[in-house]
């Protein structure tokens, strides 16, 4: 496959029990086990933390490097200086950190925003290490997500280097004629620009198309059939989501009332 190459740099390869899981279930176990993180109260703290150190040990099992998974993390920091600034713009009973008055509820709001998006996101990242791109979307038609939705999603992953390689081919024709974009006098070129990358992304997806259909397409993409998860593969992946679900409910009968 030509494109991909993207999702494929954040695979890591291996053998652990991670790796060997099925797609699809790594899927609905990566999918219930972010909602049981969502739903745990932010006042039990230790319910963060049993998450963090099983997340933690999986990782370990899969030999991710620590390094890897806190440069991928990186991706929050746009909602880390949100929740940053919620203690200063939140309304409601105020107090003092440092000599600084802050609002009471924009700081559990804070700290319950970045502890279930980091936890999440690192979900996320042990899924995207331990699978490939291509049994990701294997894994979304067992699924029974729509067949056009995952084709969709396969050509666009597909063809983004060769998108990509066209508009760097545009902008070397550009800068090999003089053109520099200094100011907003120059948007018109610009705009032009992405017109004929539309264009030329179109007319390519019509070409693709007819050769497909050239080829015996029918709507339906090779490669999806075979056995499915045994059910012990299947409590194998869904113990993480059931370690976390018991969590959660431990920490909501435990006073999960701020």
């Amino acid at each position: 496959m030509s494109g991909g190459h993207a999702h494929q740099g954040l695979l890591v390869p291996g053998t652990s029990v991670l790796h060997r899981l099925p797609a699809h279930v790594k899927l609905v176990a990566a999918l219930f086990s972010v909602l049981a993180i969502v739903a745990a109260p932010g006042s039990q703290f230790w319910a963060f933390g049993v998450f963090a150190g099983v997340i933690a040990l999986l990782a370990a099992v899969a030999r991710i490097p620590p390094g890897l998974i806190a440069r991928r993390l990186l991706i929050e920091l746009p909602f880390v200086v949100f929740a940053l600034l919620l203690p200063f713009v939140a309304a409601g009973e105020r107090t003092e950190v440092l000599g600084v008055p802050m609002s009471i509820e924009g700081l559990w709001s804070a700290w319950e925003l970045v502890a279930t998006a980091t936890l999440g996101l690192a979900v996320s990242v042990l899924l995207a290490a331990t699978t490939g791109l291509r049994e990701i979307l294997t894994g979304l038609e067992r699924l029974r997500m729509p067949t056009l939705i995952v084709q969709i999603m396969s050509f666009m992953i597909r063809y983004a280097d060769v998108v990509a390689d066209e508009l760097r081919r545009m902008r070397i024709a550009r800068e090999s004629r003089g053109f520099v974009a200094r100011d907003i006098r120059q948007w018109p070129v610009l705009g032009r620009s992405a017109g004929a990358l539309f264009v030329r992304c179109f007319e390519r997806g019509e070409r693709v198309h007819l050769a497909m259909l050239s080829r015996g397409y029918d709507g339906g993409m090779p490669g999806t059939d075979g056995p499915g998860a045994s059910s012990v593969v299947w409590a194998t992946g869904l113990s993480l989501p059931l370690l976390f679900t018991v969590v959660t409910a431990v920490a909501v009968l435990t006073g999960g009332a701020r």
